[in-house]
Protein backbone atom coordinates (compact mmCIF):
# COMPACT_ATOMS: atom_id res chain seq x y z
CA UNK A 1 0.00 0.00 0.00
CA UNK A 2 1.47 3.32 -1.12
CA UNK A 3 0.14 6.57 0.34
CA UNK A 4 0.88 10.30 0.21
CA UNK A 5 -0.24 13.04 2.60
CA UNK A 6 -0.40 16.66 1.39
CA UNK A 7 -2.32 19.82 2.27
CA UNK A 8 -5.30 20.65 0.02
CA UNK A 9 -4.38 22.97 -2.86
CA UNK A 10 -6.85 24.58 -5.24
CA UNK A 11 -6.14 23.62 -8.87
CA UNK A 12 -2.45 22.88 -8.14
CA UNK A 13 0.30 22.28 -10.69
CA UNK A 14 0.80 18.94 -12.43
CA UNK A 15 3.41 17.70 -9.94
CA UNK A 16 0.67 17.47 -7.29
CA UNK A 17 -1.33 15.18 -9.59
CA UNK A 18 1.76 13.09 -10.33
CA UNK A 19 1.91 12.37 -6.61
CA UNK A 20 -1.80 11.48 -6.46
CA UNK A 21 -1.37 9.15 -9.42
CA UNK A 22 1.72 7.49 -7.90
CA UNK A 23 -0.06 6.17 -4.79
CA UNK A 24 -2.98 3.93 -3.84
CA UNK A 25 -4.46 6.35 -1.30
CA UNK A 26 -3.97 10.12 -1.15
CA UNK A 27 -4.61 11.82 2.18
CA UNK A 28 -5.70 15.45 1.96
CA UNK A 29 -4.08 16.92 5.08
CA UNK A 30 -6.77 19.41 6.07
CA UNK A 31 -6.56 19.40 9.88
CA UNK A 32 -3.23 21.19 10.18
CA UNK A 33 -2.72 24.94 10.60
CA UNK A 34 -3.37 27.19 7.66
CA UNK A 35 -0.19 28.75 6.25
CA UNK A 36 -0.33 32.08 4.46
CA UNK A 37 1.28 32.50 1.03
CA UNK A 38 0.97 28.80 0.25
CA UNK A 39 -1.01 27.37 -2.68
CA UNK A 40 -4.14 26.43 -0.74
CA UNK A 41 -6.30 29.18 -2.26
CA UNK A 42 -4.28 30.45 -5.20
CA UNK A 43 -2.19 29.55 -8.22
CA UNK A 44 -0.83 30.96 -11.47
CA UNK A 45 -2.20 30.99 -14.99
CA UNK A 46 -0.57 32.24 -18.19
CA UNK A 47 -1.33 35.80 -19.28
CA UNK A 48 0.70 37.52 -22.01
CA UNK A 49 3.44 34.92 -21.65
CA UNK A 50 3.87 35.47 -17.90
CA UNK A 51 2.55 33.78 -14.72
CA UNK A 52 -0.41 35.65 -13.28
CA UNK A 53 -2.01 34.88 -9.92
CA UNK A 54 -5.65 33.98 -9.33
CA UNK A 55 -6.92 33.88 -5.76
CA UNK A 56 -9.93 32.51 -3.91
CA UNK A 57 -10.67 35.21 -1.27
CA UNK A 58 -10.78 33.98 2.30
CA UNK A 59 -12.51 35.20 5.46
CA UNK A 60 -10.52 36.02 8.62
CA UNK A 61 -7.37 34.18 7.61
CA UNK A 62 -5.22 33.13 10.55
CA UNK A 63 -2.34 30.74 11.00
CA UNK A 64 -4.03 29.69 14.25
CA UNK A 65 -6.91 28.16 12.27
CA UNK A 66 -6.95 24.67 10.83
CA UNK A 67 -7.23 24.58 7.04
CA UNK A 68 -10.59 22.82 7.25
CA UNK A 69 -12.03 25.73 9.27
CA UNK A 70 -11.00 28.53 6.89
CA UNK A 71 -14.03 29.99 5.13
CA UNK A 72 -14.27 31.51 1.67
CA UNK A 73 -15.05 35.23 1.82
CA UNK A 74 -18.52 36.38 0.87
CA UNK A 75 -17.56 38.06 -2.40
CA UNK A 76 -20.14 37.67 -5.12
CA UNK A 77 -17.74 38.84 -7.81
CA UNK A 78 -14.67 36.63 -7.37
CA UNK A 79 -16.10 33.72 -9.33
CA UNK A 80 -17.18 35.77 -12.34
CA UNK A 81 -13.95 37.80 -12.30
CA UNK A 82 -11.80 34.67 -12.14
CA UNK A 83 -13.72 32.94 -14.92
CA UNK A 84 -13.52 36.04 -17.12
CA UNK A 85 -9.76 36.20 -16.48
CA UNK A 86 -9.39 32.54 -17.48
CA UNK A 87 -11.60 33.02 -20.53
CA UNK A 88 -9.56 35.96 -21.82
CA UNK A 89 -6.28 34.19 -21.14
CA UNK A 90 -7.09 30.86 -22.79
CA UNK A 91 -9.95 31.29 -25.25
CA UNK A 92 -7.62 30.47 -28.17
CA UNK A 93 -6.07 27.42 -26.51
CA UNK A 94 -6.66 24.13 -28.39
CA UNK A 95 -8.68 22.44 -25.63
CA UNK A 96 -10.28 25.59 -24.28
CA UNK A 97 -13.98 24.71 -24.30
CA UNK A 98 -13.73 21.32 -22.64
CA UNK A 99 -11.23 22.61 -20.09
CA UNK A 100 -13.17 25.81 -19.40
CA UNK A 101 -16.41 23.91 -18.83
CA UNK A 102 -14.62 21.76 -16.25
CA UNK A 103 -13.03 24.71 -14.45
CA UNK A 104 -16.29 26.66 -14.50
CA UNK A 105 -18.13 23.75 -12.87
CA UNK A 106 -15.46 23.60 -10.12
CA UNK A 107 -15.40 27.33 -9.41
CA UNK A 108 -19.18 27.56 -9.37
CA UNK A 109 -19.44 24.92 -6.65
CA UNK A 110 -21.51 26.19 -3.73
CA UNK A 111 -18.77 25.64 -1.13
CA UNK A 112 -18.27 27.77 1.99
CA UNK A 113 -14.81 26.47 3.03
CA UNK A 114 -11.60 26.47 1.04
CA UNK A 115 -10.71 22.88 1.93
CA UNK A 116 -13.96 21.63 0.40
CA UNK A 117 -13.48 23.68 -2.75
CA UNK A 118 -9.87 22.50 -3.06
CA UNK A 119 -10.93 18.88 -2.46
CA UNK A 120 -13.59 19.22 -5.15
CA UNK A 121 -11.02 20.60 -7.59
CA UNK A 122 -8.73 17.62 -6.93
CA UNK A 123 -11.51 15.05 -7.38
CA UNK A 124 -12.85 16.65 -10.56
CA UNK A 125 -9.42 16.95 -12.19
CA UNK A 126 -8.60 13.36 -11.19
CA UNK A 127 -11.82 12.19 -12.83
CA UNK A 128 -11.02 14.18 -15.98
CA UNK A 129 -7.54 12.63 -16.17
CA UNK A 130 -8.74 9.12 -15.25
CA UNK A 131 -6.71 9.00 -12.04
CA UNK A 132 -8.16 6.19 -9.93
CA UNK A 133 -6.50 6.99 -6.58
CA UNK A 134 -8.82 7.23 -3.57
CA UNK A 135 -8.76 10.66 -1.85
CA UNK A 136 -9.47 11.01 1.87
CA UNK A 137 -9.52 14.16 4.08
CA UNK A 138 -7.36 13.56 7.15
CA UNK A 139 -9.90 15.28 9.41
CA UNK A 140 -12.56 12.65 8.76
CA UNK A 141 -10.86 9.50 9.96
CA UNK A 142 -7.52 9.39 11.79
CA UNK A 143 -8.12 11.23 15.10
CA UNK A 144 -4.42 11.86 15.68
CA UNK A 145 -4.17 15.65 15.65
CA UNK A 146 -2.40 15.47 19.01
CA UNK A 147 0.64 14.03 17.22
CA UNK A 148 3.09 16.26 15.42
CA UNK A 149 5.02 16.21 12.15
CA UNK A 150 6.73 12.90 11.36
CA UNK A 151 5.00 11.01 14.19
CA UNK A 152 1.61 11.85 12.78
CA UNK A 153 2.57 10.86 9.23
CA UNK A 154 3.86 7.50 10.47
CA UNK A 155 0.69 6.98 12.51
CA UNK A 156 -1.47 7.54 9.42
CA UNK A 157 0.70 5.11 7.45
CA UNK A 158 0.20 2.48 10.14
CA UNK A 159 -3.56 3.01 10.25
CA UNK A 160 -3.67 2.52 6.49
CA UNK A 161 -1.35 -0.53 6.64
CA UNK A 162 0.92 1.37 4.25
CA UNK A 163 4.42 0.07 3.67
CA UNK A 164 5.47 2.86 1.31
CA UNK A 165 5.09 6.61 1.91
CA UNK A 166 5.81 9.08 -0.90
CA UNK A 167 6.30 12.76 -0.12
CA UNK A 168 6.80 15.81 -2.36
CA UNK A 169 10.46 16.56 -3.02
CA UNK A 170 10.25 19.72 -0.90
CA UNK A 171 10.02 17.61 2.25
CA UNK A 172 13.47 16.03 2.11
CA UNK A 173 14.62 17.95 5.19
CA UNK A 174 11.49 17.13 7.18
CA UNK A 175 11.49 13.35 7.29
CA UNK A 176 14.08 10.64 7.97
CA UNK A 177 14.16 7.46 5.89
CA UNK A 178 15.72 5.66 8.85
CA UNK A 179 12.83 6.61 11.14
CA UNK A 180 10.29 5.35 8.64
CA UNK A 181 12.20 2.10 8.09
CA UNK A 182 12.15 1.57 11.85
CA UNK A 183 8.38 1.22 11.42
CA UNK A 184 8.74 -0.98 8.31
CA UNK A 185 7.73 1.88 6.01
CA UNK A 186 9.72 2.81 2.93
CA UNK A 187 10.07 6.57 2.37
CA UNK A 188 10.64 8.20 -1.00
CA UNK A 189 10.40 11.73 -2.36
CA UNK A 190 8.78 12.45 -5.72
CA UNK A 191 10.84 14.70 -7.98
CA UNK A 192 8.90 15.77 -11.11
CA UNK A 193 10.65 16.06 -14.43
CA UNK A 194 10.28 19.34 -16.29
CA UNK A 195 7.28 18.86 -18.57
CA UNK A 196 7.29 21.19 -21.57
CA UNK A 197 4.40 21.68 -23.98
CA UNK A 198 3.34 24.34 -26.47
CA UNK A 199 1.72 27.43 -24.89
CA UNK A 200 0.62 29.52 -27.86
CA UNK A 201 3.85 30.96 -29.31
CA UNK A 202 5.42 31.86 -25.98
CA UNK A 203 8.55 30.57 -24.38
CA UNK A 204 7.36 27.83 -22.04
CA UNK A 205 6.40 28.87 -18.49
CA UNK A 206 6.49 26.02 -15.96
CA UNK A 207 4.79 25.38 -12.59
CA UNK A 208 1.45 26.90 -13.53
CA UNK A 209 -1.91 25.56 -12.36
CA UNK A 210 -3.13 22.27 -13.86
CA UNK A 211 -5.65 24.59 -15.48
CA UNK A 212 -2.92 25.61 -17.94
CA UNK A 213 -1.98 22.00 -18.67
CA UNK A 214 -5.52 20.95 -19.56
CA UNK A 215 -5.99 23.99 -21.81
CA UNK A 216 -3.08 22.93 -24.04
CA UNK A 217 -3.14 19.12 -23.83
CA UNK A 218 -5.71 16.35 -24.10
CA UNK A 219 -6.28 13.98 -21.14
CA UNK A 220 -4.32 11.13 -22.76
CA UNK A 221 -1.21 13.30 -23.21
CA UNK A 222 -1.50 14.58 -19.64
CA UNK A 223 -1.87 11.05 -18.31
CA UNK A 224 1.50 10.30 -19.90
CA UNK A 225 2.96 13.42 -18.26
CA UNK A 226 1.90 12.02 -14.88
CA UNK A 227 4.49 9.24 -15.17
CA UNK A 228 7.42 11.58 -15.71
CA UNK A 229 9.07 11.77 -12.29
CA UNK A 230 11.79 10.19 -10.21
CA UNK A 231 11.51 8.66 -6.77
CA UNK A 232 14.45 9.80 -4.65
Amino acid sequence: MKIAIVQPYFLPYIGYFQLINAVDRFIVYDDVNFMKKKWINRNNILIAGQPNLFIVPLKKVSQNKLIKDVEIAVDLNWKSKTLKKIDLAYQKAPYFQKAFDLIESIINQNQTHITKLAFTSLKEICSYLNIQTHLTPSSTIYENAHLRSQERIIDICKKEDADHYINPIGGTDLYSKENFLHHQIRLNFLKPELIVYRQFKNEFVSHLSILDTIMFNDPEAIHNFLKRFQLI
